[in-house]
This record gives C-alpha cells, sequence and structure tokens, in this order.
C-alpha cells in the first residue's frame, strides 16, 4: 500500500496511549497501525503549504516568499510578548491577529526532557504538549489573549528551562517532576498584569506514547539529503517517527514536503 500527499504535522487523539494520524488531501493513516511495520518515506516535490508551489520549503512549511509575507508566519507566532492585536495594532493582518491573538491562552510547564515553560491557545491543550513529547504537564496560568502569555513567558524564563532537549526526550531520559511544586516556586515571578489568571488548582496531566523500543543514539533523518528511507517504525513520540535502526523522522520539521509512503 503507498500513501501519497504533502507532509502536516500528524493529528493527534488523547488516548492510552495517543493516536497519530498522517492526513493528506484526499486520503489519511492511521501512524499507530504501523508499528512493527517496515516503511519506505520517499521524497517527491516541495508544496508550501500557502501557495502551494514547488518552491524550496524555507521553514514552517512555507515558500521563502510566504514566509516573509503571510500573518501565519509573523515574528510574534515564535515570540508571542511581540503581539499587539490587543492595541489593535497591525502587524501583517489584523484580522487574522486578532482572531489568534485575542483569545484564552495557557502559559504551561512540560517535562519531556526537563522542565521547561511554554504559551499555547487554550484550544490546543493537550496536543501542543502532545507534539512536544512531554510526558506530563500542567497549566499554570489562563489569561485572555497572548501578549500577557508572552509577557509571561518570557519572565519565567529567567527561572526555568523554555527549550526541550529532542536528543534526550527521544532517548526517554525522564526525571518525573512534581510540577505542582514547580509552578508554586514560580508564581512569585509572574508579572503583575497575569497575576490574577494564576491557575492554582490544576493537576498534572499525564501523557503515555505509543513507542516498543526507544533509540540509544537518535540520528535524525534528512530526507532531502537521502530523498528515501526505509526502516521497521518502532514508535511515535512528540512529532518524531522512531524506527529500529536509532534513525528518527521529524514530521513537523518536514512539513511541505511532498512524499510517498510504502507499508512493506
Amino acid at each position: 500500500m503507498i500513501y501519497t500527499g504533502v507532509l502536516t504535522k500528524m493529528q493527534t487523539e488523547f488516548k492510552e496511549p495517543v493516536s497519530y494520524y498522517l492526513v493528506f488531501e484526499d486520503d489519511f493513516l492511521n501512524v499507530n497501525q504501523l508499528i512493527g511495520k517496515n516503511i519506505e518515506i520517499k521524497f517527491e516535490k516541495f508544496q508550501c503549504l500557502n501557495c502551494g508551489s514547488d518552491a524550496p520549503i524555507f521553514r514552517q512549511g512555507f515558500c521563502k516568499s510566504c514566509f516573509f509575507e503571510i500573518p501565519q508566519a509573523a515574528d510574534w507566532i515564535m515570540h508571542p510578548e511581540l503581539s499587539k492585536a490587543h492595541l489593535d495594532i497591525e502587524d501583517r493582518d489584523l484580522t487574522y491577529e486578532k482572531q489568534v491573538q485575542l483569545q484564552p491562552h495557557i502559559v504551561y510547564l512540560a517535562n519531556s526532557s526537563n522542565v521547561k515553560v511554554g504559551v499555547t491557545r487554550k484550544s490546543q491543550v493537550p496536543t501542543r504538549w502532545i507534539d512536544q513529547g512531554a510526558h506530563e504537564a500542567i497549566e499554570i496560568v489562563e489569561v485572555p489573549n497572548r501578549y500577557l502569555a508572552g509577557i509571561t513567558e518570557v519572565a519565567l524564563k529567567d527561572h526555568v528551562a523554555d527549550k526541550t532537549n529532542w536528543r534526550s526526550m527521544l532517548k526517554n531520559d525522564l526525571k518525573d517532576e512534581d510540577l505542582v511544586v514547580w509552578r508554586d516556586k514560580l508564581k512569585p515571578y509572574i508579572p503583575q498584569e497575569a497575576l490574577p489568571y494564576f491557575l492554582e488548582n490544576h493537576k498534572e496531566t499525564n501523557i503515555h506514547f505509543p513507542v516498543l523500543s526507544y533509540p540509544e543514539k537518535p540520528n535524525s533523518l534528512n530526507l532531502l539529503k537521502s530523498q528515501n528511507y526505509s526502516g521497521k517504525l518502532v514508535g511515535i513520540k512528540g512529532q518524531y517517527l522512531l524506527f529500529e535502526d536509532n534513525t528518527v523522522f521529524n514530521v513537523r520539521s518536514n512539513e511541505g514536503l511532498v512524499v510517498s509512503i510504502a507499508v512493506q
């Protein structure tokens, strides 16, 4: 069986364990069902997620032209503290920016390789945690817009990490942490504007991933360089496919690539 389509991040369902799906234009693939099987991934061409052109992907699934023009790739996406829609100030498209920025956002702690702070729209909980490969997470602040979430994250970065060590996450080098203790310890550093939105009664969410075995030395697959790869799928964690030979493939970082996937 061969499936062909443009890669976008895997869709997930919060189950025990998490269920993963690759969604193409005319088909979808339940990736969990491929665990234990040999699959071949082959690069076919590029397809920008915005304009659909076959120009090389620059970042985030977009060609270079789109990346520097569309609101979905503006700086406030990666840096929420730069959000300005609450001030009625446009960056690239005020209508889009209001739609995304002026809705409830969560500042959270997640533990994948270490405890880190992050920001996501409330509607993306727990999807965001799953995508990061976190085995436990907790909400600490729920604010009405992206700007307040951003300045809270910036303030907390001085006291807790804001990055994940992807190799440790994939090797499953885990240390269970009491995130309630972390939350309470960080409360004094939350900006005054966001402090009224502190969540003091939330409990940890635990996440389990469909993995038969973890790589001892993860080796990231560069599909553009190799053009194709074949191996036995042994697990899925975060947005990574894990293979028996220690190869790992980050689906999200390869968005915009048209691939064919053959189940052998």
